[in-house]
């Protein structure tokens, strides 16, 4: 098996659940083969002489691999979410939603959703088959925690489908019935598995495991998950969070590199910024450009691709987009106008990786900011705040809040209400260096309406009155004298 992490995990399970005997996974080092399943990685997975190959989130794209593998007489099941290009691999099969004539309902399913539909499209031909008359039926609810996971962690749209995955697997955690791997980073998280959000998982559980990937191998973070004790897993969660904070301290060195290096060519308040930004340093890691990428992209309001060197004299690029410009088709238009300039690319409409030589980054990033000005106008660049408009005090209670919390789950392209009104600053207090905490109370102030919003970032002043936009965080619900409060 071919994984990524998270999926590896529910593949493995479901794969052993239903009755498969042997059941190994190998995971390539991004690094040295990039991603997918190469020829070298097929050499190294025939090492095991497996009857068949599983690629899971991978795939679709690993033409040159399946072909490897084909030569040596192991079939290739390919099971990926990710956009194919022109061809597809001569693979025994082939599971994507998103490969041309596939009539399945959603083409927003994670990789690991993908899986997960395999796996009950298996069990019920094994049961038509008559396989459980002496065999008992696995539950697959029960890997619903690690799609929940999977899910959020890749960031795919919470359309209809997605959103019933997350929240099934997010009630499977709050009840207590979660893996010994997520309980574990939960906890070294500080996060309360009880009250589990999906913001939770995508800020405190994936990025611990995710961690692992882009420092060293994502084989811990499997190691994590697969954990039968919890001993064990608390053991593996503490070592993943050591990695994150080592790579949350590589994240800040590169971003202050990056604010420099903008702020060195004048750019940043300069009209002559390229609507498709391309960055690079010597010295960045190539496992965190992608969080560069989109910290540039979020603040700058375009696509961003961050560069940083790469195995065998290559540049390793990660590219973030904003609403307008599909990125993976934008490098697809790059390669097909200027051939040989991009060794190899693949991805999703809003991230994608790509791979160059270093003489071609200057003729990369004028090709790349062309191609993006042909989807995007000057007047499209600049942020947007949208607000679902004002609440009235009255209406500013932990009731609506609890409202809310419990039409659940929010993420990417279903997101969080976000509202917007006057406030009266009421108290302030500092929390870390010049950066301040301040509660606010909505103008005009109603009676004893509920002091609402926590808004950090304003700095070595005092406000009176402000206009901002605001959305419900939670924390946690406790109880103070059977009276609950945020």
């Amino acid at each position: 098996m071919m994984p990524t992490a998270p999926p590896a995990v529910p593949s493995r399970s479901g794969l052993r659940a239903l009755g498969a005997r042997r059941v190994s996974y190998v995971v390539p080092d991004r690094f040295r083969y990039g991603y997918g399943l190469s020829p070298e990685i097929v050499a190294v997975a025939a090492r095991q002489h497996p009857d068949l190959i599983v690629t899971v989130d991978n795939g679709i794209s690993s033409i040159e691999g399946v072909a490897a593998a084909q030569a040596m007489g192991i079939p290739v099941l390919v099971t990926d979410h990710h956009l194919p290009g022109d061809g597809l691999p001569d693979a025994a099969a082939i599971v994507n939603p998103n490969q041309p004539g596939c009539g399945f309902p959603t083409k927003h399913l994670a990789g690991v959703g993908v899986m997960f539909y395999l796996l009950m499209a298996l069990r019920t031909a094994l049961r038509e088959a008559g396989h459980f008359a002496a065999v008992p039926e696995p539950n697959l609810a029960e890997l619903l925690d690690l799609v929940a996971l999977g899910t959020v962690a890749d960031v795919v749209a919470l359309d209809r489908c997605n959103r019933a995955l997350v929240e099934q697997g997010l009630r499977r955690i709050r009840a207590g019935h979660g893996c010994a791997g997520i309980r574990a980073l939960l906890t070294v998280a500080g996060r309360d598995p009880a009250g589990l959000v999906a913001s939770d998982l995508g800020f405190a559980v994936a990025p611990r495991l995710n961690a692992a990937g882009r420092l060293t191998e994502m084989s811990l973070g499997i190691e994590c998950l697969l954990s039968s004790t919890p001993e064990a897993a608390f053991e593996t969660a503490t070592r993943l969070d050591t990695l994150n904070r080592e790579r949350r301290g590589i994240e800040q060195t590169m971003q202050e590199q990056a604010w420099d290096a903008l702020r060195t060519l004048h750019l940043e308040s300069d009209s002559g910024l390229p609507f498709g930004l391309c960055l690079f340093d010597p010295a960045w890691h190539q496992g965190v450009v992608g969080i560069i990428a989109s910290r540039v992209k979020d603040r700058l309001h375009r696509p961003v691709v961050a560069f940083a060197p790469g195995e065998a004299d290559e540049l390793k690029g990660s590219a973030r987009s904003v609403p307008g410009v599909h990125i993976r088709d934008t490098l697809d238009a790059v390669a097909a106008r200027h051939p040989g300039l991009v060794v190899r690319f693949g991805g999703h409409a809003m991230a994608a990786g790509l791979t160059l030589l270093p003489q071609n980054l200057d003729r990369f990033s004028s090709a790349f900011d062309a191609e993006v000005r042909r989807h995007l106008g000057a007047d499209e660049l600049e942020g947007v705040v949208w607000s679902d408009g004002e609440v009235a005090p009255a209406d500013l209670t932990l009731d609506f809040a609890q409202c809310l919390r419990e039409a659940a789950p929010w993420g990417q392209a279903f997101p969080e209400p976000r509202f917007d009104g006057r406030f009266v600053v009421v108290d302030r207090r500092i929390v870390g260096g010049s950066i301040s905490s301040s509660w606010f109370s909505p103008v005009p102030v109603a009676g004893n309406s509920m002091q609402s919003g926590f808004a950090r970032g304003i700095r070595n002043r005092c406000v009176s009155a402000i206009r901002c936009a605001w959305s419900i965080g939670w924390t946690s619900m406790n109880t103070a004298g059977g009276v609950p409060y945020n």
